[in-house]
């Protein structure tokens, strides 16, 4: 019988009847690689009927909490027995750090296998006695072949599994090597697999390319169940974790976390950390509400416009979008007149925070405007709102949560949206400024 081959794209999982430069899909060159194609045994499966919705008996209770609020609050209230968690990350950043905690906390109550592709028992051993995990049902595996980790999660039935990681995994039968999009996808769909049968909740973690996105094709994210990232700068303390994808709770949730040399230590209070260290009396600087999912963050937006000396002037950003912050330092050269065009301007928000929500827009033009103008902002005060083309300051989602989390920290005065200011009820703690557009803002906003 003939051998056959096929052409695979190792950045999309496209395939090619033969091979190219260029992916057709994803247009990334030099990604396509030859794969061997193996004949596949045909397994009848058994026949299960259809349950009635109203048969189905599911309580919030089987979720299985992970001692870690801030892990449990990004899951929507726990770890869902049967399903599949993909946590992706940088290297470094803490995933092996973060699943090993995990294992240690629930390992006092349920079992738990962490299955390491990349380190020894003994490695991961002195990392647990690094993080004090001592006592408990916690069994370590370390092995890439996917059969025998299959089997030893069939044999163990643990609550709860973990991969580390999914690109080290391999199955025999395939001719690509570890980390190939056959070998990636095979895995993740017999992880899937497993989980639904033995009702193991399984996390495997991935690591990312240079790009930002999950290593394999978009495929897999498509397959698991939720999908978390774990954000920040390795030279920063505090890390992210970000809910992208969630079949059992809302998106976009994040947990905050500080890495110590004991391991990941959760942060109670993540916006009075983000605003520590901020300077009194001093041009450049606006704090803003921005909302993580349903969590609101009080973070400060800092701008330094100084004169260039270059013909071509700087302009530059650190977590915000940089077409974003020029689209914003247009509007305050053409509607207030500001003469920007041979100013170098930087844009940073402190605490390595990324903000991409519009309702920071506000908070830049007058971090850029103090700056320019050399006028600090107004003390004790937060600024919310999306700023458009014309220059009108527009309304924003959940102003009243987040004028709440503002009162809470002590901040005495709020500028909003003018349409948001008459929707809401009067805050006893908090002085509301509704405003209509970016001059009104900067009127009111500045000493």
């Amino acid at each position: 019988m003939k051998e056959k081959k096929r052409f695979i794209c190792q950045q999309c999982g496209a395939v090619t009847p033969k091979w190219m430069g260029r992916c057709p899909e994803c247009d990334s060159w030099n990604s396509i690689v030859e794969e061997k194609v193996l004949p596949v045994e045909k397994v009848s499966g058994v026949y299960k009927s259809p349950l009635n919705l109203k048969d189905i008996i599911y309580s919030e209770d089987e979720r299985i909490l992970t001692s870690i609020d801030e892990l449990d609050r990004v899951l929507g209230g726990g770890i869902v027995p049967g399903s599949l968690v993909l946590v992706g990350g940088d290297p470094g950043i803490g995933k092996s750090t973060l699943m090993l905690q995990i294992c240690g906390n629930l390992s006092k109550k349920t079992s738990v296998l962490y299955v390491s592709g990349e380190e020894s028992e003994k490695q991961i051993k002195l990392r647990a006695d690094r993080l004090g995990i001592k006592d408990g049902a916690l069994y370590i595996l370390a092995e890439n072949d996917m059969n025998i980790i299959e089997m030893a999660i069939k044999e163990l039935r643990p609550d709860v599994a973990i991969i580390d990681s999914i690109q080290t995994v391999y199955f025999p039968e395939l001719s690509s090597g570890p980390g190939s999009v056959s070998q990636i996808r095979e895995a993740t769909v017999k992880c899937l697999r497993i989980a639904k049968e033995t009702g193991s909740a399984i996390f495997i973690i991935g690591h990312v390319t240079k790009e930002g996105s999950l290593a394999g094709p978009k495929l897999l994210e498509h397959m698991v169940d939720s999908v978390l990232y774990f954000e920040g700068e390795r030279y920063h303390s505090y890390r992210l974790l970000r809910s992208v994808k969630n079949r059992f709770g809302s998106t976009n949730e994040i947990g905050i976390f500080e890495m110590r040399d004991k391991g990941l230590v959760e942060v109670s209070s993540p916006s009075k950390y983000l605003l520590s260290g901020k300077p009194k009396d001093t041009a450049g600087s606006a704090v803003v509400c921005v909302l993580e999912g349903t969590r609101p963050l009080l973070v400060e937006v800092q701008a330094l416009v100084s004169r260039s000396g270059f013909n071509l002037p700087r302009r530059q950003t650190s977590g915000i979008d940089y077409n974003r912050a020029a689209l914003l330092i247009a509007v305050l050269e053409k509607k207030l007149g500001f003469m920007l065009a041979q100013e170098d301007i930087f844009i940073n928000v402190a605490g390595g925070i990324k903000i991409e929500e519009p309702g920071a827009d506000l908070a830049v033009e007058l971090a850029v405007a103090s700056s320019f103008k050399n006028r600090p902002v107004m003390e004790d005060t937060v600024i919310i709102g999306e700023v458009g083309l014309a220059g009108e300051v527009r309304a924003v989602s959940h102003v009243e949560k987040r004028v709440q989390e503002a009162a809470k920290l002590g901040f005495s005065k709020a500028i909003i949206p003018y349409e948001n200011a008459i929707d809401m009820q009067k805050s006893p703690k908090i002085k509301i400024e509704g405003i209509k557009n970016v001059k009104e803002a900067v009127e009111i906003g500045l000493k």
